[in-house]
């Protein structure tokens, strides 16, 4: 029983550790422009305007949780997604923010409405 107990904390740390891949914009960025293709370091900084040394920082960690996968052809590194299951996570966080926003936005109207009924401008 203890060494499941170690093998469950040890899969968390995982998942958490792979989870901190979706807590920055950049990154989420990064997974969408790689959605449908492989792209070179190069093409990356331009398209999301990030200067080499901020984005390698952001790529070396979505590789090192095996979110990201390279390869080398000549001076060109070209990354790509790992796994397309990390897109069907990334698309199922997106749907659920998205339903959020469109609560709060249906809240928020309510609301207003709500304070109009009760405190009509003269």
């Amino acid at each position: 029983m203890k060494n499941k107990s170690a093998k469950e904390k040890m899969i968390y740390f995982y998942h958490a550790e792979m989870c901190k891949v979706f807590s920055h914009p950049t990154r989420l960025e990064i997974i969408n422009t790689l959605r449908d293709k492989e792209v070179t370091v190069g093409e990356l900084a331009k398209k999301l305007k990030l200067g080499i040394g901020n984005l390698s920082q952001h790529l070396s960690m979505m590789k090192d949780r095996r979110i990201l996968s390279s390869r080398k052809e000549g001076n060109q590194v070209y990354y790509r997604i790992a796994n397309p299951k990390m897109l069907e996570a990334f698309d199922l966080l997106r749907e659920i923010l998205l339903e959020q926003i469109q609560k709060d936005s249906l809240l928020l109207t309510e609301e207003t409405k709500t304070k109009k009924r009760h405190h009509p401008i003269s």
